[in-house]
Parts: structure tokens; C-alpha cells; sequence
């Protein structure tokens, strides 16, 4: 894997690349992943047009981490603070994965006092992208968390989507607060979605009429999340195109309904993997 500093939309990035013609975006900024093509060239993430690139506010699109918090579930800011920082490029010890990390300072101890080490990894290979998260105990006392791989996958459009896999699955539609065991052998999206699934045992299918897209996830992130902002309330969001909703599905990989208890000097892991069909 080729890694070059690059900037990108003003702000500081790093480009891979593979023999393949593989290549990943990675924004300093969050650690954010911005962009992944495999060897056929064709964009797999979306990102907004209209993301904010200011160094400090959450970018629209790409793979945002959200940690150690999941939405406004707790004291913190909408999804922690982890994705709102400049990280650090390490080298990872592995040929084809990218690695950038976030350790605590006194920026993050005024937020949530707790000495860690953050680790996202970005791995490419033949038609695929593996994220990973790692978080380490660095302290003297355990501490809990959640988190969230929070990928922004690219669609032709919505209309013509589906997702396969998450039939049977525990569901908790968070627009109806409303739980229920999911029916359908595949999603469609006409209109705002936004639920929490049990994480099922098998990868996902993202089927559309350009290729499919299998979406896998650890064990150790045992819920899915899926949304998509609909015509109403993606019109609402300064960040986004007033039609940016017919191009994006968030399929997240996600440890939410149950926090991790993460004692001294242990460890947690959680990834994404995504492969091309």
C-alpha cells in the first residue's frame, strides 16, 4: 500500500493505494474515512457536496466514528467526541491497513474523564474495506462506552435499493418507538428510515441494479443501523443536498443497547467489512 499526505477540501488527508487500483481517502480530521474504490474505480461511499471541512465540525458522509457515545444517548455531544478531533498516522505493522490514532488529553478528559487509546485501522483489499475500531483501557479504573462505525454507503438511488439480511432480526423503528421482529426479506426506502437492528449472524446484501455489496460486521457490534433521511428531513440538513438522501444508505456496524465495561489495560475491538459481489 502506497500512503501520501494529501489535502483534501483544505484540510489534511491521506490517500492509499493498492497494486489493484484499490484506493481510500482518510481525513485526519475524526479519522474519518471519505472515500474507498476498488479496482473497478466505482465510488462505494457517499459523501456530501455540502459537508463542513473546518477542522472541527462532523463531516457529512464517508465512515464517521462515533465513540464513546451513540447519538445524544448520554452527557456527551451528538455521537462523542472522537470524530470531531485530529488523529494521528501511525504506521499499523500491516501492508495493506492504514492506522490512525487518538489518545486522551486534556481536551478530551473535560469531556470524559478517562485515559484511552483509540485505533481505527482501514484495511484494503481485493474488492473489499475493512474498518476497524480498537479501544484500550489506558487507566486505573474500567470505564464504559459506545460506538459506532457509521458508514455512508453510495446508491445509484434510493428508489431502487434493497437490503437483504435483516429479516428476523429484533427491530427498534425509532420514528414509531416502536419494537418489533422485522418481516421483510428485504428493505425498501421510500420515505425516512431510521432503526436499530440486532446485528444478524450473516452479512448483509445491498442489491442494486449496478452490483451488490455484501456488508459484514464482528460480533462484538451486536446492533445494525440503518437509516436513510427521506426527502422531508433531508431537506432540513445544511450539510446535505436537498436530494443527497437518494444517494446515500447508512448501514452501521454498532454497539449501543449495551455498553461496553472496558477494564484496565483490556482492550475492545469492533469492524466493518465491506465486498464487492
Amino acid at each position: 500500500m502506497k500512503i501520501t499526505p494529501i489535502e483534501f477540501r483544505g484540510q489534511p488527508a491521506l490517500r492509499a493505494s493498492t497494486a489493484d487500483g484499490s484506493t481510500l481517502t482518510v481525513a485526519l480530521h475524526g479519522a474519518q474515512v471519505l472515500s474507498w474504490t476498488a479496482a473497478d474505480g466505482v465510488e462505494r461511499l457517499y459523501l456530501s457536496p455540502s459537508a463542513v471541512f473546518d477542522g472541527q465540525a462532523a463531516i457529512r458522509g464517508g465512515v464517521p466514528i462515533c465513540c464513546p457515545q451513540f447519538n445524544q444517548r448520554g452527557m456527551l455531544p451528538k455521537h462523542g467526541f472522537m470524530r470531531n478531533l485530529p488523529w494521528v498516522h501511525e504506521a499499523s505493522g500491516t501492508p495493506e491497513t492504514l492506522r490512525l490514532t487518538l489518545r486522551d488529553s486534556e481536551a478530551t478528559r473535560k469531556l470524559w474523564p478517562h485515559a484511552f487509546e483509540a485505533r481505527l485501522e482501514a484495511t484494503l483489499s481485493t474488492g473489499g474495506l475493512r474498518t476497524a475500531l480498537t479501544l484500550v483501557n489506558c487507566g486505573t479504573a474500567p470505564w464504559t462506552f459506545a460506538a459506532a462505525l457509521h458508514t455512508y454507503l453510495r446508491v445509484d438511488d434510493i428508489s431502487g435499493v434493497r437490503l437483504e439480511g435483516l429479516q428476523g432480526s429484533n427491530r427498534w423503528d425509532s420514528l414509531r418507538d416502536d419494537r418489533h421482529v422485522e418481516t421483510s426479506a428485504a428493505l425498501h426506502f421510500d420515505a425516512e428510515f431510521d432503526s436499530v437492528y440486532a446485528a444478524p449472524a450473516r452479512p448483509l446484501r445491498l442489491v442494486q441494479p449496478s452490483g451488490t455489496l455484501e456488508i459484514s460486521q464482528s460480533a462484538s457490534c451486536s446492533e445494525t443501523v440503518v437509516w436513510n433521511p427521506g426527502a422531508v428531513l433531508g431537506a432540513k440538513l445544511a450539510d446535505m443536498p436537498a436530494d443527497g438522501f437518494r444517494h446515500m444508505l447508512c448501514v452501521e456496524a454498532a454497539r449501543i443497547d449495551e455498553p461496553v465495561l472496558l477494564a484496565p489495560g483490556a482492550q475492545w475491538l469492533g469492524w466493518q467489512q465491506l465486498r464487492v459481489l
